[in-house]
């Protein structure tokens, strides 16, 4: 049922979405060099690897240089991308994994391999799910950027504070997950975003 409600809403929203998905690929293009799009490899389902897509909003190959993201403060975000990270409309291209099935709408973020070894025996029952598109932890840490901004060291920050508050809220969305449960977290995402 969940799968069948995912796959429903996101190529639905694919298609209402469409007029904005070109107005932010001119946008993109108008704004800086490289690609509309970025892909970069997660974490999935059973533990398997997938491309998650994103709208472009750094400089290319910026993901060399560090996998942490600093908000506003990051000097390798392009002006449409401040915006675009800001209202979380670079996140839109993965309802084309959720089409896919590699994703839900409603599920544990997928992490990078990177940061996926640190993972406890217990914070890896989140990856026996379809990562989603929101999920507890996506609102609670919206300013995710801003808070790493702030710490002499992000890397080290977000590996001892911040993943484990993230895998916790997680893991409580699993024991807790239900349809009616998907739909209030759906609702509070649009409204955190939009409003």
């Amino acid at each position: 049922m969940k799968r069948l409600l995912d796959f429903f809403l996101a190529s639905l929203a694919l298609l209402v979405l469409a007029p904005l998905f070109l107005v932010i690929a001119l946008a993109i293009v108008w704004d800086s060099r490289g690609g509309i799009f970025y892909g970069q490899v997660r974490i999935g389902k059973g533990e398997k690897p997938f491309r998650i897509y994103k709208f472009r909003t750094m400089r290319p190959a910026s993901d060399q240089e560090s996998l942490i993201s600093l908000g506003s403060g990051d000097s390798r975000i392009t002006k449409v991308g401040h915006f675009l990270r800001a209202k979380k409309l670079d996140e839109l291209p993965q309802l084309w994994n959720i089409v896919k099935g590699d994703m839900s709408i409603v599920g544990p973020r997928p992490e990078v391999p990177h940061y996926v070894q640190y993972f406890t025996s217990i914070q890896k029952k989140t990856l026996q799910v379809r990562p989603g598109l929101s999920d507890y932890a996506s609102l609670r840490y919206l300013e995710e950027g801003e808070l790493l901004a702030k710490s002499e060291d992000p890397e080290k920050t977000y590996i001892e504070d911040i993943l484990p508050k993230k895998l916790a809220l997680s893991l409580q969305y699993l024991e807790e997950r239900s349809l009616w449960g998907d739909f209030k977290i759906i609702g509070e995402t649009v409204g955190k975003i939009f409003f």
